[in-house]
């Protein structure tokens, strides 16, 4: 399947939009307050906020760059605001008013006439009319004057980067971390928003992708600052169809209480206010865009607000801590009181779902006893697991290398404890939902599944989760995707059908991710080539992770095209014998310029030669002939490509030779790769001329491994060699084989008469190399 990463738009549909868009603000704060936007129709927005803290302070933010969205779906960068005014409607309520001191700000950060970085503080107050909680503001921006009081500094328009309006709660005391004496939840309305002047509008990018069959991902912790219109609005511009995953993730969605002086979660599963006002608002548009969201909750929990009571621990005290940062905790499937604030927090979930008017999709996201990374020690050990596995459990230290019986034992009875856990959590959706629910489960292979501790499986891939203990199994595997562990993962997807039993029909994948935007050319590829090889596997439910990373890099799936339906291949063998007397022509492209001093500079424009043959002059009778027109008709002309022996070149031992085990290298090992595609080289020296070889005979395939002749291989389609284990770091691959070269008729005319045929002279039938891998 073919891909793109769009850095930028160079051509494609494009429309505008006014500018201040309610779609395209977003809001940003410090923790630990919550804050939302939501776009609440064409020209109105609100933002809802959860204070804590005297010194909390929400920005309600118009960028003039768009950082967000996909490339081919953003806004056009403008930074000049002369002579362009922007009104609205404020309506608030638990906030400082717009006349009091600290009151509502537009706080524009830019450069001056002179180039200098500069910000201004604009009093909304001074530009209100109406009453300090609802108010009709015009901003003139050519006009704006920065200060507490009319007159003041002038703003300068034409350089602005962007500005935010400043939302603090009753008590506001800048700096302060003291906290409020109790929690105030605030909310700010803007409605009939518009734009006028000469830089009212902005181009925007206006694609609208083909459905190519793939599905999407996303998260509250990556989007909780954005609108869901915003969101929806790139999901289904770029093809994305169906069901959406979207993790409600760890950090963002509660409701945070005073327990001796520290906040932790609502024990009772409350949702902040913010949290509930952007899902409702995401359920309800998603469900009008044809979506249906699978809700995902995993036993993740910010660290500094989870109880430490519910944490899991290893054998020596350490807490099981994610890599984030900051990190998040992992809860203890033991522990009553986690697991059951996990029951409350989906239930509140299900309950917005139904009223948004979807089916209630939920999924369960990665459970699993927690290994330290440095040491490899499981976390098994929290008071709750400790009573649960018989009080005084035996100490693992190290998951590599167990072969006691009773650690052994302790491994069983853990994922015994986790499977009931999430058993349980499902029962409790099930129980919430008015109708029926669908559960999934998600599984990381990688660490659940590492050769290294290949007793984990007992404990984070339970048997208790077998097939149908849940409605469909969803797997994931981007560590070892993108490292190329190949070998490891064929090897996952087999081990955990025979553990589990999911038929394929019940089994997702989720493709991804590219944590870091330098490896976006690196990883892209095998985690789209993933896509397209879980849809050969049968796996019918697809899902790329995620949707912030997509937009980053500018990740373009395409749907499948009349192109590519084309391209269709019949496996089968040129049928006449070709004689001394047929063509072969290898042809190269090439640029050759001349100087004006005579000398050349060349350019080779193709890696690989594509072949010509003429095959008439082996037509020997008219026997063949018909032969000929009926093979021809079968491939309808130029339609269908097929195998033709070349006489001259088809064995990796010179041109015509005898394969042997060593002939060609086609790769080195790095101890994951278990894919290695069949080479032919031509020269000799540091820089051969490469040639694919993708249709080789498979009976006459011999491999080495260090010149060491093995059967450990399977040849799978391309012409690539699939090791059932991958070779060592440094082990030298080499094959010998015959093969045959993918062509077509060059021509969907066949011309050939009777009399000429008759006569002597041998008729013209060309035929052209098909290109199937570079």
């Amino acid at each position: 399947m073919a891909f793109w990463l769009a850095r930028q738009r160079n051509g494609q549909d494009h429309d505008y939009i006014q500018r201040f868009d309610p779609r395209f603000w977003t809001v940003n704060f410090p923790r630990p307050m919550m804050a939302s936007v939501v776009s609440t129709g064409p020209a109105s927005l609100r933002v809802d906020c959860e204070f804590h803290n005297a010194g909390e302070l929400a920005g309600l933010i118009w960028a003039s760059t768009d950082t967000l969205d996909h490339p081919l779906a953003g806004y056009g960068e403008d930074h000049n605001y002369e002579h362009t005014t922007l009104r609205f409607r404020w309506v608030s309520d638990g906030v400082i008013p717009l006349d009091a001191v600290h009151g509502p700000t537009l706080t524009i950060e830019g450069r001056d006439a002179n180039g200098d970085v500069r910000a201004w503080y604009v009093r909304l107050c001074n530009y209100a009319t109406g009453t300090p909680e609802n108010a009709q503001i015009v901003l003139p921006f050519s006009a704006l004057q920065s200060g507490f009081t009319l007159p003041g500094e002038k703003v300068y328009p034409s350089d602005i980067d962007r500005m935010f309006i400043s939302l603090v709660p009753t008590g506001y005391d800048p700096g302060s971390t003291a906290p409020l004496a109790s929690r105030i939840n605030g909310w700010v309305e803007l409605t009939d928003i518009t734009c006028e002047g000469e830089r009212a509008m902005l181009e925007i990018g206006d694609v609208l992708m083909a459905p190519h069959g793939e599905q999407i991902a996303t998260a509250y912790d990556d989007a909780f600052n954005q609108t869901p219109a915003r969101l929806l609005r790139n999901i289904r511009a770029l093809g994305y169809r169906g069901r959406i995953i979207h993790y409600l993730g760890m950090s963002h969605f509660f409701r945070l209480t005073d327990v001796a002086g520290s906040l932790k979660v609502s024990e009772d599963g409350a949702l902040c206010e913010p949290a509930i006002a952007w899902h409702r608002s995401f359920f309800e548009q998603s469900r009008a865009l044809g979506f249906d969201i699978i809700a995902s909750l995993s036993y993740e929990l910010f660290a500094e607000h989870c109880p430490e009571e519910w944490q899991q621990r290893a054998y020596d005290g350490t807490p099981a801590r994610t890599g984030w940062v900051p990190p998040s905790a992992l809860l203890s499937p033991a522990n009553s009181d986690a697991m059951g604030y996990l029951h409350a927090v989906a239930t509140e979930f299900v309950v917005l779902m139904e009223s948004a008017g979807l089916p209630v999709l939920f999924q369960i996201g990665e459970p699993w006893w927690w290994v330290i990374p440095t040491t490899r020690a499981p976390c098994l050990y929290d008071d709750a697991a400790r009573a649960a596995l018989g009080g005084d459990p035996p100490v693992i230290a190290d998951m590599r290398d167990l072969h006691d019986p009773a650690r052994l034992d302790l491994l069983d009875a853990a994922g015994t404890i986790l499977a009931q856990s999430t058993i349980d959590l499902a029962n409790a959706v099930r129980t919430a939902a008015s109708s029926s629910a669908e559960i999934l489960l998600l599984a990381f292979t990688p660490t659940i599944l590492d050769p290294d501790m290949p007793e984990l499986k007992r404990a984070n891939l339970p048997v208790e989760w077998a097939w149908p203990t849940f409605d469909r199994l969803q797997l994931e595997d981007y560590d070892w995707l993108t490292g190329g562990a190949t070998a490891l993962r064929r090897a996952a997807y087999q081990e955990v059908v025979a553990r589990l039993g999911y038929p394929i029909g019940r089994q997702d994948y989720l493709s991804g991710f590219v944590l870091l935007a330098e490896d976006a050319d690196t990883f892209w590829p095998p985690i789209d080539a993933a896509l397209s090889e879980a849809k050969a596997r049968g796996i019918t439910q697809r899902f790329v992770w995620a949707l912030p990373q997509i937009s980053r890099d500018g990740y373009t799936r395409l749907a499948p095209s009349q192109e590519d339906k084309v391209q269709a291949f019949d496996d089968v063998i040129y049928p006449l014998a070709l004689g001394r007397d047929a063509g072969v022509s290898p042809e190269f492209s090439t640029n050759v310029a001349v100087t004006a001093s005579g000398h050349e500079r060349r350019n080779s424009l193709w890696s690989d030669a594509r072949l010509r043959y003429d095959v008439g002059p082996g037509l020997r009778s008219e026997d063949e002939l018909g032969i000929l027109i009926r093979f021809f008709r079968a491939r309808r002309g130029a339609a269908r490509g097929f195998r033709l022996p070349d006489p001259f070149d088809f064995s990796s031992n010179g041109m015509t030779g005898t394969p042997g085990p060593n002939d060609q290298r086609i790769g080195t090992g790095d101890g994951l790769q278990a894919d290695f595609a069949l080479i032919k080289n031509y020269g000799d020296g540091d820089d051969p001329q490469v040639r694919p070889i993708t249709r080789p005979r498979t009976e006459t395939v011999r491999v080495s491994i260090d010149g060491a002749e093995t059967q450990d291989w399977a040849m799978a389609d391309g012409g690539v060699i699939t090791f059932g284990s991958p070779p060592a770091s440094g082990a030298a691959i080499r094959a010998g084989y015959m093969f045959d070269v993918p062509v077509r008729f060059a021509e969907d005319r066949l011309d050939v008469t009777g009399a000429a045929f008759a006569a002597g002279e041998a008729p013209s039938v060309p035929l052209v190399e098909v290109r199937e891998r570079t």
